[in-house]
Order: structure tokens, then sequence, then C-alpha cells
């Protein structure tokens, strides 16, 4: 699973007919098994990129594929800023929802409590989701977005929302999953630890669209305690100057 974006380009117009070049001739690679992150300052496009990846949003110029093929809507799985569970399902019937709408889906409600018990969550099969924490949530929306089947799965800062201590048990949770399964992500964060920790790659999007890759050369397997490491806090000191000393 490759998926590419070249030199693609998207406008944002408001009410007021006002035009916006969110992203001008974008190229990026995310290779099959990857972790990349992508970082930068508000407005610079990152949660455009997903949009326009799941097909939400349309470019105006350039192509968008996976393996070669033009991306269409559900070609991969999302999971927002936002949980957006549904308030009235259960948390079983919410991870499943996507089989109901896609006939090639076979999800059992078996199989979904398996997950559920492999992350913790099945003794909250039957709850609603005001009734879950916010970590319970999260990992109840990734695994939503992981039963749709699909290989690459893009993740719009997941993590935002939550208090440091639950960020830094869903931060090694995710590490877990995603080492187990060797999905592909393409993941979105403000938080420059985080993508040190998790990321083989980081982008870097400038407010100018130009956009900068740095390699993350950290072993893997990775545990939380790399967040106390030197080369850790180097890496991060090195976007921390990248970042400050840029223009808009």
């Amino acid at each position: 699973m490759t998926l590419v974006l070249k030199n693609v380009s998207y406008t944002f117009t408001n009410k007021g007919n006002q035009h916006n070049k969110v992203i001008s001739e974008l190229s990026m690679q995310v290779n099959r098994g990857e972790f990349v992150s992508l970082i930068g300052k508000s407005g610079t496009g990152k949660s455009t990129i997903l949009k326009l990846v799941t097909g939400l949003l349309k470019q105006d110029e350039g192509e968008i594929s996976i393996n070669g093929k033009s991306i269409s809507l559900g070609d991969v799985g999302y999971m927002p800023q936002r949980d957006l569970l549904l308030p009235w399902r259960s948390i079983i019937d919410n991870i499943i929802i996507a089989a109901e709408f896609r006939k090639d889906l076979q999800i059992t409600r078996e199989e979904a409590r398996n997950w559920l018990n492999h992350v913790g969550l099945i003794e909250y099969e039957n709850a609603l989701p005001k009734q879950l924490s916010g970590g319970m949530r999260q990992r109840a929306a990734f695994l939503r977005a992981l039963l749709t089947g699909k290989d690459l799965l893009l993740l719009d800062e997941p993590f935002g929302a939550l208090d440091a201590f639950t960020k830094r048990e869903m931060q090694a949770w995710l590490l877990s999953i995603w080492q187990e399964l060797n999905k592909t992500v393409l993941f979105i964060t403000h938080d420059l630890e985080e993508a040190c920790l998790l990321s083989d790659r980081i982008i870097l999007l400038h407010p100018d669209k130009k956009i900068e890759e740095i390699n993350v050369d950290l072993p893997r397997p990775r545990f939380p305690d790399l967040l106390h490491s030197t080369e850790l806090a180097g890496l991060r000191h090195e976007l921390e100057k990248k970042i400050a000393n840029e223009t808009d």
C-alpha cells in the first residue's frame, strides 16, 4: 500500500466568495507499513490533506493515488479529531458500523468482541459513549477506523483533547497496536514529542506551502520511556527551532 500525492493544490472558498489557497503543488509519499506524522502551524493544511486523501474534499489540481489507483471515498480508515461516536448506539454497534454500509465487509459481533477485549473495552460493549472516559472513547473510535478493513489509517490529532497522563497511555497503546498490525498510518499532531515517539518520518508543513521531511532514526519497537531519552529530546529541539524560525 503506497499513498502518493503529486502536485496537489486545493483552494478554500468561503461564503463571501473569498479564495484561500490552502495547499499548493504538494507532493509526498507514504509507504506501506510506515507511520508518518504531519506537523506545522495552524492553517498550513494538515487536516485538509487528510480530507483530500479520504475523498471528503476534491483537489483543484494534481493526483492522489493508492497503489497507482486514484483515491475515492471509502478507500481509507479515517479517525477525525473528535471521536464522533453515535451517542444512541452502544460501543459494539459503533465500531461495526462500516459493515452496515459495505456489502464486501463482514464483521461478526464475536470478532468485534474479540477486538474490544484486545483493547480493554469488553466490559463496555453495551455501554453508550457518554458512559466512557475520553481515552476509552478514543480507543473505540480507533477500532471503528480499524474495522473498516483498510490498510491506510488517517488519524487527525486523536489525542489532542486528552489530559497529559491519558495521552501518554494512549500513545503507548497506539504503538503496541500499530507494531502488532503493521498498518500504514498518516497522523496529525501538534505535539512534537508525540510525533518523535510514534513516527518513522515527520513531514513539516511550512506557511509558504513548502514541506520538509525529517527521518526519525530511533530504534523500534518503541516505548514511552523513549520520551526521556537525549536522542528524542534532541530531535524535538530541532523541530522546535525549525518551526520557531518560520515566517507566516
